[in-house]
């Protein structure tokens, strides 16, 4: 056999830029996912908010499985019905049935998409987003989400973009008077961020200022849309309506797929906004399979329900400070770090949680579809390390 000269392991192995638990899932049903020897884990945490209707449906396996028997795959350059079937199944169900919807990959690849769609629509390119926020990792999704460490040299300054304090009216009122800005982009609560969010008081005046400025408002539901917080997307706890709602995550249960749904004013031309792989067959049963179970299993109610067993199980542990979100977006914060904490749920007890940018704070992520049952042992998990 013959050997590549200065070739090895390291140096044509996976670039190494994740932090691994060292646990090897190799199945996964419902909330569990089980590794290479079997043992079972509670998983509350989907990969990032990934997994909304569970594990391995059955819907979803069964459309997947018959889509890919007829045709996995073609360009956007040749009718695909499958696409008009779930935007007519989103646009039902969202509550934005005038909306039109962009399919593509990703919550950053929805999130550039949206920026780009603002700046066209209004030729301007000014952006207000929020300290604490998140938008991906991409160029112009990397330039409104707060945190230069995550920025080369080749992504700052692209555009001028002003970051403000949630919630806050003035900084508000400041940053939009001189009309020139495009777009303000806002997450319906913040994942990475820590689970703060906008107020319904500050949602609607963020609306009507958005309006009187003549920017765009961008409501940013990658993590916190498609039911996860009790309705379809967070920000409509203000009932406000946005004028472009970018999706991700939830979207797919773990197929890679994101959407921009966008406001009928913002006119489409050809060539406008282009993807490859956005809006493939495969990735439109995904999404048909989600948004058929949300309906079917009733899962906005299953999220409600659940969600308010939990918070009060978890009010009566005296040693947690706040309880952050909605329905099944929540944080648990202590007046401790949880890094250890996290490590022992996870070793001790075999529950997956996240973190997050607030060092004190357990992230919650479940499948919608999880019940009291199944989640309680997190609670009781809780109650026995912190004695």
């Amino acid at each position: 056999m013959t050997t590549l000269k200065g070739v090895n392991k390291k140096e044509t192995g996976l670039f190494n830029v994740y932090p691994r638990f060292d646990i090897t899932p190799v199945k996964a049903k419902g909330v569990s996912v089980f590794d290479e020897n079997g043992k079972e884990y509670l998983d509350l945490y989907g990969g990032h908010g990934v997994i909304s209707i569970g594990h391995s449906h059955p819907e979803y396996v069964d459309q997947i499985n018959r889509q890919l028997q007829k045709i996995g795959f073609y360009s956007n350059s040749v009718n695909m019905p499958i696409q008009d079937e779930l935007a007519q199944k989103l646009a039902e169900q969202s509550g934005y049935p005038e909306h039109q919807l962009f399919l593509c990959n990703s919550g950053a690849e929805a999130n550039e998409n949206a920026l780009k769609l603002a700046s066209f629509h209004t030729g301007k390119k000014k952006v207000v987003s929020f300290k604490g926020s998140f938008h991906g990792r991409t160029a112009a999704a990397l330039n409104v989400t707060d945190n230069t460490k995550l920025s080369a040299p080749i992504n700052k300054d692209n555009f001028e973009v002003e970051f403000i304090e949630l919630n806050d009216k003035k900084a508000l009122t400041e940053a939009l008077k001189n009309k020139d800005v495009c777009a303000v982009i806002v997450e319906g609560i913040q994942g990475v961020g820590g689970l703060d969010a906008p107020s319904e008081e500050f949602f609607n005046f963020l609306a009507q200022s958005c309006k009187e400025q003549e920017a765009l408002l961008i409501l940013d539901e990658i993590q916190s849309g498609y039911g996860r917080t009790g309705h379809f997307f967070a920000h409509q706890y203000a009932n406000v309506q946005a004028d472009i709602i970018t999706m991700a995550k939830g979207m797919g249960n773990g197929f890679p797929v994101g959407g921009v749904l966008i406001d009928p004013k913002i006119e489409a031309s050809n060539g406008l906004l282009g993807t490859t792989f956005g809006g493939n067959h495969l990735a439109c049963a995904a999404g048909i399979a989600v948004l058929n179970t949300l309906k079917k299993e009733s899962l906005s109610e299953n999220v409600m329900q659940v969600s308010n067993t939990l918070i009060s199980e978890l009010k009566t542990i005296s040693c947690i400070k706040n309880i952050k979100g909605k329905g099944l977006m929540l944080g648990v914060e202590f007046d401790f770090p949880i890094k250890e904490l996290r490590l022992k749920l996870l070793n001790d007890y075999q529950i997956f949680t996240g973190a997050s940018a607030n060092p004190n704070l357990l992230r919650i992520l479940p499948p919608l579809n999880v019940t009291t049952e199944e989640i309680m042992p997190f609670a009781q998990a809780l109650k026995n390390l912190l004695k």
